[in-house]
C-alpha cells in the first residue's frame, strides 16, 4: 500500500487479514462485499451455529478514531438491513451475529486485529 493508498485497496487489505484470522479460527468464509441498496457487508462467514456478519475497519497505527467507534448507529442500521436482505436471498438456520474487526496496520504489515464478537445486535444495541 502506498502512503496515500485508496480506500478500496486499504479495505481489501484489512478484509484479507480478517478472512485469514477467521479461517484460522475455524470459520468458513461464505461471501465478501455483499452489497444491496443501502448497505454492504464486508464478510459473511459460518462459524459453528453462527452466521458472522463482519464489519471490517482498517486503520493506520496511531489513528485518532478506533474502527469500532466508526460503526455508529447509522452504519449499524445499514448492516442490519443488508443482513436481512442476505438472509432473504440465502435462508439458513444459523444464528446471525454482528461482529466488528479492527485491523491496525503500518506500511504493508498488519500490526493487530481486534475482533469484537457480538458488537451489536439486530436492534442496533451494543
Amino acid at each position: 500500500m502506498n502512503s496515500k493508498g485508496n480506500k478500496r485497496q486499504t479495505g481489501n487489505f484489512g478484509e484479507d487479514a480478517v478472512c485469514a484470522y477467521l479461517t484460522a479460527k475455524g470459520a468458513e468464509i461464505l461471501c465478501r462485499n455483499f452489497t444491496v441498496r443501502g448497505g454492504e457487508i464486508d464478510i459473511l462467514a459460518k462459524h459453528g451455529e453462527y452466521l458472522l456478519i463482519v464489519e471490517v475497519k482498517t486503520r493506520r497505527t496511531g489513528s485518532l478514531i478506533s474502527g469500532a467507534a466508526a460503526v455508529d448507529a447509522k452504519k449499524q442500521a445499514h448492516l442490519i438491513r443488508a443482513a436481512e436482505q442476505y438472509l432473504l436471498k440465502y435462508p439458513c438456520d444459523l444464528q446471525p451475529r454482528f461482529d466488528v474487526a479492527e485491523v491496525e496496520y503500518s506500511g504493508e504489515t498488519v500490526r493487530h486485529i481486534e475482533y469484537i464478537e457480538n458488537a451489536f445486535d439486530a436492534t442496533g444495541q451494543t
